[in-house]
């Protein structure tokens, strides 16, 4: 099995443009960025889980050379935009040699997509229904979507659980909570989770995971080996900060603390900043699986 985190950004592309606040400030600084969350599993078939806006840019970045079915996580855009990027795969192939490529979602996920991507179904993209806690039919790999909330806006929102020989592989997607999923999450040997926030905010508009609530999961899922931490955004508060005032900036809740010192963890600005924090907490609420704060182009096998 082989990963390859094709981005680990956001719904925006990080830093954002316009923006002039610490985190997006420092990312400059240092020449880093973060495209929209994406995957590319090789577990016997190459399989692309979410297809948002970035997929051309991250294709060719990555050198990927093709994919056989594609996995879609819900039905919000940066998870899905860039299907329409795939009838270039189409238009560059022998028509006799050419079928549609396999596209995985739920129901609900499909009537957002189809309004919008309904000319591509047939041609480049065949329709297949992702059903909470069913084995996806036509993959190598046992693949099985479970229930996750998203917010009202994202009905069709699910992770999937990929099982390739002895290894199982644990992605949660956007979410807020998992609906249903019970054992089938624990024990994965690798476990990719978002964190959208270090600390959960005092309101949570868009329904997404901080790391300071993904904490509970961590623990009742008891991971076996790593932990991948993705969908990083810039809507934590600096101290210090002029731009804590902007909309995306929600103050935390009750930020996660040190527990050495009683104060709260600092705010990260950067990938290095981000992956001491990781460590540093799991450390201090005895986690043993090792963490790693994902990089857009990190690859890892297993």
């Amino acid at each position: 099995m082989r990963l390859t985190f094709l981005g680990t950004g956001s719904a925006w592309r990080m830093p954002e443009i316009g923006c002039d606040c610490v985190i997006c400030g420092e990312m400059r600084r240092r020449g880093e960025t973060r495209s929209r969350t994406s995957l590319y599993l090789e577990a016997g078939e190459k399989i692309l889980i979410d297809c948002g806006p970035d997929i051309t840019r991250q294709w060719a970045a990555n050198g990927l050379t093709g994919v056989d079915a594609v996995l879609i996580t819900h039905e919000h855009g940066d998870h899905y935009l860039g299907l329409d990027e795939l009838e270039a795969l189409r238009r560059s192939a022998e028509p006799a040699r050419w079928h549609p490529i396999p596209v995985y979602a739920t129901e609900a996920a499909w009537k957002t997509i189809e309004q919008r991507f309904a000319y591509l179904l047939g041609k480049t993209l065949e329709r297949r229904v992702a059903q909470p806690g069913k084995p996806l039919g036509g993959l190598k790999a046992r693949i099985v979507p479970f229930k996750t909330f998203h917010g009202p806006v994202a009905r069709g929102a699910v992770g999937y659980v990929v099982t390739a020989g002895k290894k199982k592989l644990v992605y949660t997607s956007d979410l807020l909570h998992v609906e249903e999923g019970g054992k089938l999450l624990r024990q994965p040997q690798v476990l990719v989770i978002q964190t959208n926030w270090v600390n959960e905010p005092q309101v949570n508009r868009p329904s997404h995971l901080s790391l300071q609530r993904a904490l509970t999961m961590i623990h009742d899922w008891q991971p076996q080996g790593r932990v991948f931490l993705v969908h990083i955004s810039d809507a934590d508060p600096v101290p210090g900060d002029r731009a804590n005032v902007y909309l995306k900036k929600v103050p935390p809740a009750d930020p996660l603390r040190d527990p050495r010192t009683g104060e709260p963890y600092p705010i990260p600005t950067c990938q290095e900043e981000w992956q001491e924090l990781a460590s540093q907490v799991f450390a201090d609420r005895g986690i043993e699986a090792p963490v790693q704060v994902a990089w857009d182009g990190l690859t890892v096998e297993f």
